[in-house]
Formats: structure tokens, C-alpha cells, sequence
């Protein structure tokens, strides 16, 4: 396996994943517990560039709480691999200097600002604060990148707080995009979007997954037949089947939590 390419100080440079390397996410015999239960229970997972993968599965099954312990919100044991580097037990901004991005079921974007200066002020670590909100004649190209992705571009001067919901969540994603993260960690991301939003963003996450390790928390069953290339389902902090979406609804012990084929259709 090839060694990441290392900062000063010992940090693997994230930035030198991206350019002609495998990229994948493997999460091994990852346990979460709180005062004594277990909330995610020697968990079992890999995602590869390439592969849109959802993960599924009842309220409380551990779902967000992988993407925290991966992230590192929680406390956890077991192994999580990205690329060749452990990342399991280093604290969140290293995390996240490391190519794993996430976003929460509610986007968390400066409203007061635009789209444009979102997206600079997540792009611009060490930049003073002068240069990031003063109007430019031009626009770096990571950013006006992300903007054409996110399909935001008209709207790059636009205040954050007019967008629509859909439109402040493909933001929140941008904001990952622009900051080089190869891992995306996506928490509900069509939560209260209306019909022609979530098309849009099943859309957005088939783009990103094309070059990215793209991870997706989701209930809505019919977003998932549309746009899922693999899917994890997830019962009591373990996981119960794993494959594509026809492959999980045929396996009865789906059907058993899902209360049956037609109650799964229907979550």
C-alpha cells in the first residue's frame, strides 16, 4: 500500500490522496458505548471512491453515531482507515484536515453572508478576514469549481439566509468541496426538501460520488431505490445486510425490522 505523503510534523497530507491514488473508507469492529450501552456494536464497513452508499435502517440504530465516532465527536474503539491512514482516536479539526468532511441534518451556513463568501471563508484557512469578505474581480478556482457542482453559480452573490432549504444544504456541501475532502459524511441530506430539490441533490451526490468516498444517512426508502449504488442496513447498533438495494430487500432479516417488504417500501 502506498504511504500518504507526510506533512512537517508527521501529519499525512490529505490534498495527495486525491490525485491518482485508491481512495476508500474502512471502518472495522468500530464500537460506541455510553455509560454502558452499546450503541454501536463492532460495526463493519468499507466505501470506495466511486460508490454512492447509503446507510439505512431504524430510528436508533447507530447510524449518526458512526459518522461522529468517524468524525471523532465520540469516543471510540475498533479501526477506521482512510487511504492508508488511521484516523480512529485523533481529535475532530485533524480529522477533518485529513479529507473527511460532514454535514449535519440541519446545514449550518453563515446566513448573513453569500454563497461566495461562505464558500471563501471555508476555503480560506490563514487568509485575513479582509480578503475574505471584500467583493473580488475574480474568483479561486476550487471555489468557482464547487459552485458549478453545487449548481450555485448564479447565485454566488446571493445572502446565504434567501437561499431555499435544499439550496442552503448543497452550500453546506460546497463547503466541503472547496475545503478537498475526499470523504463526505452526509447526515439526512433531503430532509424537508421539496420533490425537484431532492431529484436535484440525488443528482449532486451521483457527481460527487464519481471522485469521492460519499457516505449517506437516509430514511426515505425511494431516494435510496433511486440513487443508491450499495446500501448498509443497520439494526441495533450492528450491521444486518449489506449490498445493493434489491439484494437488502430480499433479505428476510431486512424485511423482519422493516416489519415486511411493503413496510420497508413505505419507511
Amino acid at each position: 500500500m502506498t504511504t500518504p505523503t507526510l506533512l512537517p510534523g508527521g501529519e499525512p497530507q490529505a490534498g495527495g490522496l486525491r490525485h491518482g491514488r485508491p481512495k476508500y473508507l474502512e471502518v472495522r469492529d468500530l464500537t460506541v458505548a455510553f455509560d454502558g450501552f452499546v450503541a454501536v456494536d463492532k460495526v463493519n464497513l468499507g466505501v470506495t471512491q466511486g460508490d454512492l452508499r447509503f446507510l439505512i435502517g431504524p430510528n436508533g440504530a447507530g447510524k449518526t453515531t458512526i459518522i461522529d465516532a468517524i468524525t471523532g465527536l465520540v469516543p471510540a474503539t475498533g479501526s477506521v482507515n482512510h487511504t492508508g491512514t488511521e484516523i480512529l482516536g485523533r481529535k475532530v479539526h485533524k480529522i477533518a484536515r485529513l479529507g473527511v468532511g460532514r454535514t449535519f441534518q440541519t446545514a449550518s451556513v453563515f446566513e448573513n453572508l453569500s454563497v461566495l463568501q461562505n464558500l471563501d471563508i471555508a476555503a480560506g484557512p490563514g487568509r485575513k478576514a479582509r480578503q475574505l469578505l471584500r467583493r473580488r474581480k475574480c474568483v479561486d478556482r476550487a471555489v468557482q469549481e464547487a459552485l458549478e457542482i453545487i449548481g450555485l453559480d448564479k447565485d454566488a452573490d446571493k445572502q446565504a439566509g434567501t437561499l431555499a432549504h435544499g439550496q442552503k444544504q448543497w452550500l453546506e456541501i460546497g463547503m466541503l468541496l472547496v475545503q478537498d475532502s475526499d470523504v463526505l459524511l452526509l447526515d439526512e441530506p433531503i430532509a424537508g426538501m421539496s420533490q425537484d430539490e431532492r431529484d436535484e441533490t440525488g443528482q449532486l451526490l451521483r457527481r460527487i460520488a464519481a471522485s469521492r468516498i460519499t457516505l449517506v444517512i437516509e430514511h426515505d426508502m425511494d431516494f435510496v431505490r433511486e440513487f443508491a449504488t450499495s446500501v448498509t442496513v443497520l439494526a441495533a447498533g450492528k450491521v444486518l445486510s449489506e449490498g445493493s438495494v434489491a439484494q437488502v430487500q430480499a433479505d428476510t432479516k431486512v424485511q423482519e425490522v422493516y416489519l415486511g417488504t411493503a413496510g420497508m417500501e413505505g419507511h
